[in-house]
């Protein structure tokens, strides 16, 4: 598409290559704004992408935004979204990890002081650690291991999420914070880690399906076009947050692992593997928030969403 700047908002999105960033900048590209996008690329990919590059309104940088972040000219909204997500990627980027969940949000967080624009937070279901609660409700405060190896992630989302407010209290910057739980989809990385490409991944190529521990632990997971809506519906309201965006319909990571073999087909079986030190026992999103607040709620059911991304990796 060319023809230069659309009537639309002029919005920064950090993680622009990941998965999460890369759909968010397609959504807003399709609706009208002028995006640009920053990467580092330490976990985001440049073929999420790809596409986008010949579209007018998109820009792209390769930087580190844990060092100063320079924008030319207007800003409308910033939305946060850099930082290794994954348990495999931030248990091998700890300090990055750490960095760009504070260094990254302080420097963010002034260049949409200085620009006059809303800023956006990526935070994360992580902020409630294991939860002691359940489902977790947005006035939960958590249960999180700060010295554990999660807490590298944890911490560095609870921190952004304080700073963000401080930045709201105490200099007026317009703020939106939205906790993400399980959210998969075409664009995710094959080796990401994540259990949702992991097991397709693995049934796919035939190879035993890994569960950690018996497998009874919970997950709520929620297909990336409902996410993106989410997101969208909290930015264009006047809702600061935290707000839980996620899919409340909960399954065990076993039913998970059984659903991916029916809807592969494979002849793949399951292996189970020691449970990783303060794995969450249960995690489901209360969203009567997000219902009564932004009108949102998904609407793609597990089985139909694995079949959307078996379709991607199976085109990989």
């Amino acid at each position: 598409m060319s023809g230069g700047t659309r009537s639309g908002r002029r919005i920064v999105v950090t993680g622009a290559a990941g998965f999460l960033g890369s759909h968010i900048c397609r959504a807003l590209l399709a609706r009208g704004d002028e995006v640009v996008g920053i990467d580092n690329l330490i976990t985001g990919d440049l073929a999420n992408i790809e596409a986008l590059f010949a579209d007018d309104c998109f820009s792209f940088q390769r930087h580190d935004v844990s060092s100063f972040v320079h924008v030319a000219g207007p800003v409308d909204a910033v939305l946060h979204f850099a930082s290794p997500a994954s348990p495999k990627d931030y248990l091998e980027m700890p300090i990055q990890t750490l960095k760009v969940g504070s260094l990254g949000t302080h420097n963010l967080l002034g260049l949409a002081k200085d620009k006059g624009a809303t800023f956006f937070l990526a935070s994360t279901s992580e902020v409630y650690g294991d939860p002691q609660v359940h489902p977790q409700t947005e006035t939960y405060w958590g249960h999180v291991n700060p010295v554990g190896p999660r807490g590298v992630y944890d911490e560095a989302k609870r921190f952004g999420e304080a700073m963000a407010m401080a930045y709201h209290r105490y200099h007026g910057v317009d703020v939106r914070i939205v906790r993400i739980f399980n959210t998969y989809g075409p664009f995710m990385r094959p080796g990401d880690g994540r259990v949702v490409s992991t097991l397709l991944v693995q049934a796919l190529a035939g190879e035993p399906l890994t569960i950690y521990g018996d497998g009874e632990q919970t997950r709520s997971f929620c297909y990336v076009d409902d996410e993106v809506r989410g997101f969208l519906a909290l930015l264009d309201s006047d809702e600061v947050g935290p707000i839980n965006i996620g899919n409340p319909n909960e399954f065990t990571i076993k039913q998970l692992a059984e659903l991916v073999i029916e809807v592969t087909g494979s002849t793949s079986t399951i292996v189970h593997e020691p449970l990783p030190v303060d794995d969450p026992v249960q995690r489901r999103p209360d969203i009567t928030l997000a219902r009564e607040r932004l009108g949102w709620e998904p609407v793609v059911e597990l089985r139909e969403g694995l079949e959307r991304t078996a379709e991607y990796f199976r085109g990989r």
